[in-house]
This record gives structure tokens, sequence and C-alpha cells, in this order.
């Protein structure tokens, strides 16, 4: 037995393997068929594989869970289509060529339709081939289209939050990857299957109408050679041939009503763990109330003289007697599960316990480090799936600072927020608004560099990364934006460009003592003595984090991590303090500092910092145990700030950026107070300066 069926899977394995063979096979049969006369006895195996056919799939789809498990149907449903079409030419050939032969003359399937099943009258084989027709067009195809229509919308305006739900599970830690990527196919099946189903429709529908065309020009056809080129009376040319014609169009119509009703259940069912059997027994017996009512109605129409007692009165009995079936098994069910009313309750007043506890509550604790939170207008910008480009911009920048500054910026949490406006976002680090903006959508963001030739008209806004002027502009007014020489943006570019400034704001936050450990650990793998040296025989950790977050916080990368981790071994043994130390590794990243602000003849544009201004702030400096501060009064303070902002406005530099340069112990002070009032100003010592790089002073600080 076990040898037998080892067999039989090896055989259906192989049968499976060329399934696409017998395909393509069975395509081209159709298309002989077409072109081809067959013989009467092929032609009753066909007929009786497109009823078998068509029965197959019905019975399939009542068995299936959900539609993506019938997944072929819509290419199916084409298939058989074109197999009864291609059976309707073949049997009007066989019809019109030999049906003054006999009644036999098409087959036995169409005889036994034409005989048997319409009893042998052709009057009342048309209103059966008439009222089936009708059946087919107007009731089941109409509705099965419709569902398919709508089932198709609703899938494809569903797909985006799908997507960003998966995403958002997959950010928070809640999906790996895998089970990600198999969702995402998933949403993707079903939105391909609804569309196909959608088209599928008018298959159904081209069919019924071409089945119903196929039997008039078969009378018609039937008769006329009859009569004018056979000989036959008008009588039983019509006896004959309509006989022939009704049978034929009942043999293709009854497998049409098959597969048109097997579309409608597929299309008007949703995904459910139980088979459609079972729901559909379950659903219909579940209330006992609706069963006896409906048994006490049945009573009644068997009292009324003239009905069937004894059938009104049979499924009246059914009815009382499923009711009280299902009463005792709803009651048994509470006996199990109640247990004298205390087990739901006990094991609800667990789970409340459960989530009362220290460590349910704590898993509630953890904050994403990163969110965007949009508004459901700008859905489309973030869907992939509707050529949105902002998750593949975002990644890049993710990519472009691990490249450029060392840091790894945290996934990204996307999540729409229906308390947002439509065309509205914001940035949220560890919880906290950082940033945010709304955008106009199918609109270009129009900004004037300065050159600009003519004004144009728009929406005036603020650009939402540096704050500038700028207008919003419709689409077709794009290309007249930039032949008047603005700088013309889409939304996604927008979104990108804030983000990027945000992160570049924010990336001392994204340090944390694990992420730092990170970065050791992936450095341990190519220099693992540097980094075992320092943590934890030289630094701390913390130590080390605070250095790297200094350096970030004034734009300095760290991805030349081993010159950091060995300048830190090198003075971490005397010095402890994180803010010395990190004037120290300044000094040996001084070409990575420098490089930025350079200009093409690799010349630095300085502006010098006037000796009293300098002397200034070096008295105002206090030292103590826990470090030296700036304790300059708040009006000095503000002249210094104007006295900045004045030099770097009047600066006049080709190209690159003007730094302000100072002496090593005035240089972290003079950075801290003008990063609070002017961020985008370096502010660099000469102990950071190369040998070989030349200075162009182009201003001087004073007060």
């Amino acid at each position: 037995m076990a040898a037998s069926a080892n067999a039989s899977t090896i055989n259906y394995e192989r049968f499976s393997q060329h399934g696409d063979l017998l395909l393509a096979g069975g395509v081209v049969l159709i298309l002989f068929v077409m072109l081809i006369p067959i013989p009467t006895l092929l032609m009753d195996v066909m007929l009786s594989m497109s009823i078998s056919l068509s029965l197959l799939v019905l019975v399939t789809s009542m068995f299936i869970k959900s539609p993506l498990e019938f997944s072929i149907f819509p290419t199916l449903l084409l298939v058989t289509t074109l197999f009864r079409l291609a059976l309707n030419v073949a049997t009007t050939r066989l019809i019109l060529l030999h049906g003054s032969e006999g009644p036999d003359a098409a087959g036995d399937v169409i005889q036994s339709f034409g005989q048997f099943v319409v009893g042998g009258n052709y009057v009342i084989g048309i209103v059966i081939f008439a009222i089936l027709f009708i059946l087919n067009k107007m009731v089941i195809t109409s509705g099965t289209t419709r569902i398919a229509e709508v089932a198709a919308r609703f899938t494809l305006d569903a797909m985006p939050g799908k997507q960003m739900a998966i995403e958002a599970d997959l950010n928070a830690g809640l999906l790996d990857e895998k089970t990600a990527t198999m969702r995402r196919e998933t949403i993707r099946r079903e939105a391909d299957f609804y569309g196909a189903m959608d088209g599928a429709g008018k298959f159904v529908q081209g069919d019924v109408m071409a089945g119903l065309l196929i039997t008039i020009v078969n009378i018609t056809a039937g008769i006329l050679i009859a009569v004018f080129q056979n000989g036959m009376s008008w009588n039983d040319a019509l006896s004959t041939y309509t006989l022939l014609t009704v049978g034929d169009g009942l043999v293709s119509t009854i497998p049409s009503l098959i597969i048109s009703t097997a579309a409608g259940i597929i299309v008007s069912r949703a995904a459910a763990e139980a088979k459609m059997g079972e729901e559909f027994i379950g659903q219909l017996t579940s209330n006992s109330k609706a069963l006896n009512l409906v048994g006490c109605v049945l009573l009644v129409f068997a009292l009324v003289p003239g009905m069937p007692f004894l059938a009104f009165s049979f499924f009246a009995i059914c009815m009382f007697v499923i009711a009280k079936l299902t009463s005792n098994a709803s009651a048994d069910v509470a006996q199990r599960t109640g247990a004298g009313a205390g087990g739901e309750q006990k094991d609800g007043e667990k789970a409340q316990e459960a989530l009362d506890t220290p460590e349910a509550v704590q898993s509630l604790l953890p904050l994403d480090a990163l969110e965007l939170e949009v508004g459901y207008g700008l859905i489309p910008l973030v869907d992939e799936a509707q050529d949105g480009n902002l998750l593949s911009r975002i990644r890049t920048i993710r990519r472009q600072f691990a490249l450029d500054m060392g840091v790894i910026i945290p996934s990204l949490h996307l999540r729409d927020n229906l308390q947002l406006k439509p065309g509205q976002y914001t940035v949220l680090i560890k919880g906290n608004e950082m940033a945010g903006a709304e955008i106009l959508i199918d609109h270009f963001l129009a900004m004037d560099p300065g050159d600009a030739r003519h004004s144009i008209k728009g929406i005036e806004t603020r650009e939402p990364a540096f704050n500038l002027p700028a207008l919003w502009v419709p689409e077709v007014q794009k290309e007249e934006a930039v032949l008047a020489g603005y700088t013309v943006v889409d939304p996604s570019t927008v979104i990108a460009t804030h983000l990027t400034e945000v992160f570049k704001r924010s990336l001392a936050d994204f340090l944390g003592r694990q992420e730092v450990q990170s970065l050791l650990d992936n450095l341990a793998k190519h220099a693992p003595k540097a980094v075992e040296e320092l943590v934890p025989n030289v630094l701390t950790l913390g130590a080390v984090q605070k250095v790297l977050q200094n350096l970030v916080r004034e734009n300095i990368s760290i991805r030349d991590l081993l010159t950091i981790v060995e300048t830190l071994a090198d003075y971490g043994t005397s010095v402890k303090n994180p803010d010395v130390l990190t004037e120290y590794v300044r000094e040996r990243l001084a070409r990575t500092i420098v490089r930025p602000y350079m200009d093409q003849e690799n010349t630095l544009p300085i502006i010098m910092l006037d000796p009293n201004v300098e002397k200034t702030v070096q008295e105002s400096i206090r030292q103590t145990e826990g470090g030296a501060y700036l304790a300059l009064d708040p009006a000095t303070a503000q002249q210094v700030i104007q006295a900045v902002n004045s030099a770097v406005e009047n600066a006049v530099v080709a190209d690159g950026q003007p730094v302000i340069l100072t002496s090593p112990m005035v240089r972290p002070h003079l950075s801290q107070l003008i990063m609070r009032f002017i961020p985008n100003i370096p502010v660099i010592s000469q102990a950071e300066i190369p040998a070989d790089i030349r200075l162009n002073t182009v201003g001087n600080v004073g007060i």
C-alpha cells in the first residue's frame, strides 16, 4: 500500500510539473476545434468535458477559504469561455452540415438535451433556453460584474493603508522581514486578482450574448438550408433544427451558467477561516428564535385550505427540530465555557492582571527613535504601488548620512494620522515633534534663487527646510516657472529636503549608548585592538558617546572612527573631560574639518576674531570641577552675536563658506554661543588648520 501511494504521489508530481505543456496543448486544441470538423463521438467527449470542468470550478469555489486560493480563476474563466465558443462553432458546423440526417447528427449529448431535457418539444426548449439566458445575463452575470468592479476599486483604495500598516509593524519590530514580504505579496496578489476579475466579468457577459446570437443563427440558417437545399418541409425543418439548436444552446448555456455562478461565489465572499459550506450551515442555523419563527409561519401555510399540508408541515417540523438542536448546542457550549459564570470572568481578570504587571506596562514604554506622520492626502507619495518615491528617497538619505557623517539614521516609522490635515506631515524624534509642514498635493514648489527673469502667480508659502519664501504652482504652470528662472521641485523633494535638515540638526540625538556600541563593534571587526584598549580600560562608553555627540553637533563626520578611537586612547589616560577630549580629536581630524569649507583653489576663507573680542570671551570662561563654561553677560553676548552676523553677511566669498578662526581655548565656548543663534557658522581654532592650507581673510569680528 505504501509503495502504491508513493508511486501515485510521484506520478502526480510528474503530471503537475508538465502542467504548462498540458495547458498550452489544450489552448492549441481549442483552436483546432474551431477550424477542423469534429466527429460526433469526439464532440460528445468535449461537451462532456465542458460540463465536467464547469462543475469542478463551481465545487472548488465552494471549498476555498480565500479568493487567493483560486487565483488562476480569471485566466481559467478566459480559457473555459474560449473552449465553449470553440464548441459552439464546432456544433454549429455539425448541425448545419448533417442536421437533415436526423436528431443524432450532432452527437448524443446534444440529442439528449434536445429530446430528454425539454421533452422533445422545441417550443418548451426555446422557453427554457430563454429563461436560462435571462437568468444568466440579467441576474448572475450582472451581479457578478458589479461585485467585481466594487471589490477591485475598494481593494485598490485600501492598498496604501495596508502597506503602511505593514511598514509600521515592521519598523516597530512586530513583524520580521520575511513575514512583511509575505504580507506585501498577499496585498499585491489581491489587487491583481480583483483587477483581473473586474475585466474577466466582460468575458462572461460576452459569452452569454454570443450563445444567444449563435442559437438564433443556427435556427435561422438551419431551417433555410433544410428547406431550400435539402428539400425538407417547413414543419420537419423547424422541428429538427430547432431541437438540435436548442439542445446545443442548453449544452453551452448550462456550463456558462455554472461558471458565472462560481464567479459570483468567489467575488462575493470574503476571506474566512472556514469553508463556505461550514459558514453557510453555521450562520443559517445559529439563531434558534429565527428558526422557530419560520417554523410557525410554515405551519400556518400548511393549515391554509388548498396548500400542500404535508410539504409545509414537513419543513415546519424540520425548522423546529433544528432550532431545538441549535438551542441545546448553545447551552452545552455555555456550560462548558462558563463554569458557573466564573471561567471567562476569571480569565478576563487574569488577563487584566497580566496587563497591570510591571513587565506588561514596561513593554509600552519604548519610543520610536524617528517617526514621520502624514495626512491621508500624502499617502500616494509614500505608496510605491502608486509610484510614490518618498520612501526610496528616505533610504537614499539614510545611506548618504552613513557615508558622509558616519552616523546611521534610525529606521523611519511611517504612519498616517487622521488628526492631521490631508497635506500635512510631522517629524517626531523620540516622541517629540521636531518639525512639520503642509504640502499642496498636485502642486510644485517654486523658489526664486535671486535671478528670476520675472515674477509668476502662485500660492505664497515658506519653504519648510530653510524657511525661504516660495510659491505653490499647479503642474500646468511648472514649465512657466522653470522658464522664468525659478527653482521648481515636487512635493517628495520638499519633504525629503526638510527631513535632511532635521536629521542634520538631530544627529547627536541619534547617538545613544547602544548606537555608539554598535559603531564600536563594527570597528572592532577591522581594528579590534584599538577598541579593546579604549573601552572600558581607558574611557567609559558614556565618555566616548559624549565626544562623538560633540563632533556631529558641529557637523563633523565621525566616519573616520579609527582615528577618533586612537586619539581618545592616547589622551584618555590623563584627560577625562569629554569636552577637552573633543578638542584633541578635532586637531587630529583637521583635514576632515576644513575640507567642506575650502574653495576651488584650496584656500580656506576665514573671519578673524578681533583680539579684544577674543580677550573678552576668554576672561568670561569659568573653570569648575564639572568643567568650564562661558559666563558672558547678556549685553556683551548680544554684541558678539551681532558682530558675527554682520561679518558673515559682509564677507565676499566666490565659493566655499567662511569660518570663524579663534584660539583653541576660546573655540568651544564661542562655538556654543554662536550655535544657538547662527547654527550654520563653523568655528575652528588655529590648531585645526593643516600647515599646507592657505588662508584668505574675508572678514573681522569686532565690537
